[in-house]
């Protein structure tokens, strides 16, 4: 697989990383014996990225990663995150420090390469979402301090929220890494959408973030199991999935993928999970990109997806011409 460089951290990592999230669920609902075939799977392909938070099955992904780590102790780059509730805004720097040490304690490590923030970032604090003063004044110096007693490597967010919030944090190049929503149905991180598109406009985030040295980790690279053109959904998998970034509702996305079906017609590609990976590592602002797991068939998909390389430029054109009918559909 192509390996590229996560932003200024010095971390390379193959264009294909390892989501332990719940989405998928292989990591937070699965039998311990695929989670670990899985993992050496994903070791034989080259993967060194894994990524985790401490809200993906209530802890359950972070211990059973951390099992699979004391075994094994692979060289490997982890990143786990922390999410603050509400009732903790008044505490921030306590609330980081003790979500770090429990995310810790269930990794089984002294320290993670990356940490990230999981609450959106909006211009005024509000529900799950964090003002970008507290995200600069009161996050950022809780993560540095962290940084400097050697628990944390760099400092990520996960760049959900309010575009312009999201853009001043980016701007202020005060985080290494940042995780960005970015597929074939929602790239506006990484291009210019049409007028009345649906979803989000991040208005290029992707593209400033890389500008920036920062390191880029596409998520949502199947818009949630949307752009497999199929409403079914594994019995691990998070049976309800709200979009991010894309359409109105997941059923209003499968049916947009549904659109690209073209480009297997005329065998570009053989289905539309390939070309969803290989369309999010079309972008050179693209580090690297995670994809969530139910199976290890899921993981073989993708790996041979990557393999097969960047779509091709006509190809892209096309999309970009299917993708001027969503304008205005939802």
């Amino acid at each position: 697989m192509d390996i590229r460089q996560l932003g200024r951290t010095g971390i390379k990592a193959t264009v294909l990383s390892y989501g332990c999230g719940a989405v998928g669920g292989l990591m937070t609902k699965g039998d311990p014996a695929d989670q670990e075939q899985a993992f050496k799977r994903a070791l034989a392909m080259g993967i060194t990225y894994f990524d985790t938070a401490s809200q993906y099955g209530m802890g359950a992904s972070e211990t059973n990663l951390g099992r699979i780590l004391a075994k094994l102790k692979p060289a490997i780059t982890v990143a786990t995150k922390v999410r603050l509730p509400e009732a903790e805004y008044g505490n921030i720097g306590p609330a980081i420090r003790a979500s770090l040490a429990a995310s810790l304690k269930r990794l089984g490590l002294p320290s993670v390469d990356i940490f990230y923030l999981h609450n959106r970032i909006l211009a005024k604090t509000a529900g799950d979402g964090l003002s970008v003063e507290a995200v600069l004044g009161e996050v950022l110096p809780a993560f540095q301090a962290l940084k400097a007693e050697g628990k944390i490597r760099h400092l990520g967010i996960t760049a959900l929220g309010e575009t312009a919030a999201l853009h001043r944090v980016v701007a202020s190049g005060s985080f290494d890494v940042a995780q960005i929503c970015y597929n074939a149905l929602s790239p506006s991180a990484d291009t210019a959408v049409p007028a009345r598109f649906p979803g989000q406009d991040y208005e290029r985030l992707m593209t400033a973030a890389h500008k920036a040295g920062m390191g880029t980790v596409g998520i949502r690279v199947l818009a949630g199991g949307a752009l497999s053109g199929s409403e079914a959904r594994h019995p691990l998998s998070m049976q309800a999935v709200e979009p991010i970034g894309s359409g109105a509702d997941y059923k209003a996305d499968v049916m947009n993928a549904r659109r690209f079906e073209p480009l297997i017609k005329d065998g570009t590609v053989k289905t539309l999970p390939e070309l969803a990976m290989r369309f999010a590592i079309s972008s050179p602002s693209l580090s690297t990109t995670l994809v969530g797991l139910a199976n290890l068939d899921e993981l073989e998909v993708a790996y041979a997806a990557v393999e097969k390389g960047p779509l091709p430029a006509p190809a892209l054109a096309t999309l970009a011409e299917i993708r001027k009918s969503f304008a205005g559909a939802a």
